[in-house]
């Protein structure tokens, strides 16, 4: 592993986490490096595009050029470009917004978000980042991995959003074994009060899981006993025809898709 280079990415993930804008000194002190040798990195990066300097105070913030590499990253994301018309039969069939993600590391990415039907001021979500504890997209995508990384993913300190994430590991095996066997996940203002999600897995040509996709709203809509059962379906469905558009043979995940 190269040493320069970690650091420059840590560089970059200190001021997407916890900025906007920080210093050399502090984020010489967050990265336990020399000031010079922080201040040769941010001077690279700056003259790359990957990071600006404010002219007011000094410090340091993410560059535009990320936005780039940002999003040649989606439109070589073959789940993402599989999924918009999907996404949007599944958002006009449920009335509601259909985000499709794929896990990074403990968080899931938001790689699409087809807005819900109605007119109503939205904002665009592509690109967040949530603890895959907190939200049904990523626990349909944890349930169906490989097992080696749901238990490495379910002993970890699990993120707490709201009162209502789980950060019980039993509680969430338990879960997850109900995933496996229903094909879909529940979400109940786990990430953010008010809000709830239901979300099925998507498999690739290999049938490995590739991601997820959900609808999510206002928890009085999507959880109420006269809609929730024909959302799952419906959000079951999406997946499956998601699936198979990617290849995904028949039987790949083993209850949900076959």
């Amino acid at each position: 592993m190269v040493q320069a280079v970690q650091r420059a990415v840590q560089i970059l993930r200190e001021l997407a986490s916890t900025g906007p804008r920080l210093g050399v000194t502090e984020l010489a002190d967050r990265l336990g490096v020399a000031k010079p040798t922080v201040h040769a990195l941010l001077r690279t990066l700056e003259a790359e595009g990957l990071v600006v300097q404010d002219r007011d105070s000094s410090k340091y913030q993410l560059g535009p050029d990320l936005v780039s590499l940002g999003n040649a990253y989606l439109d070589t994301q073959e789940l993402r470009t599989r999924s918009l018309t999907w996404a949007d039969q599944l958002a006009t069939r449920a009335g509601e917004a259909v985000w499709v993600a794929v896990l990074t590391g403990d968080h899931v990415l938001v790689v699409h978000h087809a807005f819900r039907p109605e007119g109503a001021v939205q904002i665009l979500e592509v690109g967040a980042s949530i603890p895959w504890n907190t939200c049904a997209l990523g626990k349909a995508i944890v349930a169906f991995a490989p097992a080696a990384e749901r238990e490495a993913l379910l002993a970890t300190q699990q993120a707490v959003l709201t009162g209502a994430s789980i950060t019980d590991p039993r509680e969430l095996a338990r879960q997850l074994e109900e995933i496996l066997r229903t094909g879909y996940a529940i979400e109940d203002q786990e990430s953010a009060i008010g809000d709830a999600g239901i979300a099925a897995p998507v498999f690739d040509r290999s049938g490995e899981v590739v991601g997820a996709i959900g609808i999510v709203g206002p928890v009085e809509r999507l959880l109420a006993e006269t809609a929730r059962q024909d959302l799952a379906v419906a959000v079951r469905e999406t997946a499956r025809n998601l699936s198979r558009d990617l290849g995904a043979p028949r039987g790949s995940s083993r209850r949900a898709i076959a």
